[in-house]
């Protein structure tokens, strides 16, 4: 399994229109070879550069969607996938764009083809909540890592 950005290389530079510094946009992503038997999609974007002064965890969770239809094979710019939003570590339902508040860090989206569909409290439901629900019904999973710097910071 697979998945893409065409506006970012893998370990690339997100741009600054999918961050903070710029309009917090979707980037555009594409997912490829997901298994046949899928159920549903679950999408993660997580940064683990956070410092400890920020989040004792050293994690903010950008992005967290689940039973996303197995046939969605694309994310386009700036529009939610098909599926449940959950909340961010911001407490919001949706994307929240990079945003590191000291240097560069690295994003990871991260795709998980699953044997079944998840039944969680969509106003509540967080990444742990989540990747728990998921735990035995993982059938693949792909990540994509880009990296963002503020100008701010540079």
């Amino acid at each position: 399994m697979k998945i893409e950005s065409s506006a970012f290389v893998p370990g690339g530079s997100i741009p600054a229109i999918h961050t903070c510094d710029g309009e917090d946009r979707i980037p555009p992503l594409a997912f490829s070879g997901i298994p046949s038997d899928a159920r549903s999609l679950v999408l993660i974007m997580d940064d683990p550069d956070v410092p400890a002064s920020v989040r004792k965890e050293c994690m903010w969770d950008h992005w967290v969607r689940w039973n996303i239809p197995p046939q969605t094979l694309s994310v386009a710019e700036g529009e939610e996938p098909p599926g449940v939003i959950g909340k961010n570590t911001g407490g919001k339902p949706g994307y929240m764009g990079p945003c590191p508040p000291d240097r560069e860090h690295r994003y990871f989206f991260k795709l998980y083809a699953l044997d079944t569909m998840l039944d969680l409290d969509p106003t509540a439901a967080t990444k742990t909540d989540v990747e728990t629900a998921m735990e035995g019904h993982i059938l693949d999973r792909a990540e994509l890592m880009g990296r963002y710097n503020r100008p701010q910071n540079q």
